[in-house]
Formats: structure tokens, sequence, C-alpha cells
């Protein structure tokens, strides 16, 4: 007869939940595997498949209760480094959608919409382009199973225990965001400079010839000059989004190692 006592019991819960709480909130935050799109069940049958496979060989501190204040907070810690984690990626979507933002304002585009069921929020038709064009860069450059695999050593880099996180990691995790920026407007500086020089050139039309009308010819020549420009710069948009996808994997890297540094 197998008998299991309570303290092995209280052991195996704790070795499944305290993991399963961080790869849950990472899939949450994630792009493409936290799509709105993909069904609950679905994740959390991934969450607990990423749990099996990488709960034995993850150091767990013994003889601390799930239900107990230092299991609350072992929880909520294994949430909060999840959450981080899984931000760092999805801010590299949102420069994206910026950068077609951006150019989409300038092409004249601003009033054509989507709405997008991930942000819930009504989406410029660019910046739903790039982020499509962005999903299958992530995917076919594998940058979801080099995030799976930042997941699973980060339990070696920030062990579960009772140590509370650094303010470094997410002193980090806002200067990445602060960088973002600057990638979003790498994206759209093709478009952003074409486009300027077609509208100082039409500027200058317009002093020269009054009485042309400005929105009947303007409108159709910045359109076309946008498209032109963003087929021209497909092909370089790879490698660039490439880039940015190694340096959010390295900084997901960079922010579970800092935080048990104190």
């Amino acid at each position: 007869m197998i008998s299991v006592t309570s303290a092995q019991l209280t052991a195996w819960i704790a070795a499944f939940l305290f993991p399963l709480a961080r790869i849950l909130a990472l899939i949450a935050s994630s792009p493409v595997l936290g799509n709105k799109q993909i069904p609950m069940r679905i994740k959390i049958s991934l969450a607990m498949l990423i749990t099996v496979i990488v709960a034995p060989n993850i150091p767990m501190p013994t003889n601390i209760e799930p239900a107990s204040a230092e299991g609350l907070f072992i929880l909520v810690q294994q949430i909060l480094v999840g959450l981080a984690m899984g931000f760092t990626m999805r801010l590299i979507f949102t420069a994206v959608e910026m950068a077609g933002d951006l150019a989409g304002m300038q092409m004249g585009l601003g009033f054509a919409s989507f709405y997008d069921p991930v942000n819930a929020s009504y989406t410029p038709v660019i910046a739903q382009f790039l982020g499509i064009l962005a999903t299958l860069a992530f995917l076919s450059l594998n940058g979801h199973l080099y995030m799976l695999s930042a997941l699973s050593d980060s339990f070696q880099a920030f062990p579960i225990s009772t140590t509370m996180p650094s303010a470094a990691a997410f002193r980090t995790l806002a200067e990445w965001g602060s960088t973002i920026f600057s990638h979003a407007l790498q994206l759209a500086m093709p478009l952003i400079g074409s486009l300027m020089i077609t509208n100082l050139a039409l500027g200058i039309l317009t002093r020269s010839a009054p009485q042309l009308n400005i929105f009947a010819v303007g409108f159709p020549i910045t359109l076309t000059v946008g498209f032109v420009t963003l087929a021209l710069s497909l092909p370089y948009l790879a490698p660039m989004l490439e880039h940015v996808i190694n340096e959010g994997v390295d900084t997901m890297q960079r922010i579970a190692l800092q935080m048990g540094k104190h």
C-alpha cells in the first residue's frame, strides 16, 4: 500500500504551483502566446506542460506551504517575474505597431483603422500590417522558443525562494522600454523621411501655384510614395526585427539575473 504524508503532498504541490505561476504569467503577458484569440484552456495546458517538463530540474525551497504567508509571497514574486519577462518581449511588438502608427499618420491613413482585439483598441492599418509581419518574423526566427528557453534558464538565474526581487531588474525593464521608442523611430524612419520630403515638395508646389487643390493632388501622391517606400524597405525589415528580438531575449535573461542581485 502506498502512503503519502501531508508533508510530501505539500512539497509536490509547491514544486508544481510555484513554477506554474511564473510560466503562466509569462505566457499571459508575452506576444503571440499571450494573444487573446488563443483559448484560455490552451494557454493553461501549455503552461502546465512546460511546468511538468522543467519542474524536476528546478531548485525548490523546503518546508514552505503554498497557503502560508511565505508561500503567498513566493507566488506573488513568481507572477511578477513572469510578467516582467513577458512584458519585455511584448514591448518589441509595441515598437513595431508604434512605427506603423507613425507611418500611417504621415501617409494620411490615420482614419483607416481596424479593431485590435489584443489591445482592445483601434489600430491603423499600417500598424496592423507591420504587426503581422513582426509576428511572422518572430515565429520564423524561433523567437517563441528562445523566449521559453530564457524562461527555463531564469529558474537557475533567480531560483524560487523568499528573496525580494531587486529593483535593478525593474530599472533594466524601464530602460528597455525607453529604447523601444528609438527602435520604433528606426523602423519608421524610411517612411517618415520620404514623406517629409514629399510634403516639403508639395508645400513648395502650393506656394508656386496657389490655385492648385493640394488636398486633391497631395493625398494620392503621399499614399503612392508611402506604399512604394514601404515596399522598398521591407527587405531590410527582417534583419532589424531579428536584432531587436535577440536584444529582447538578452534583456529577459539580464532581468532574471538581476532579480537576485542586491
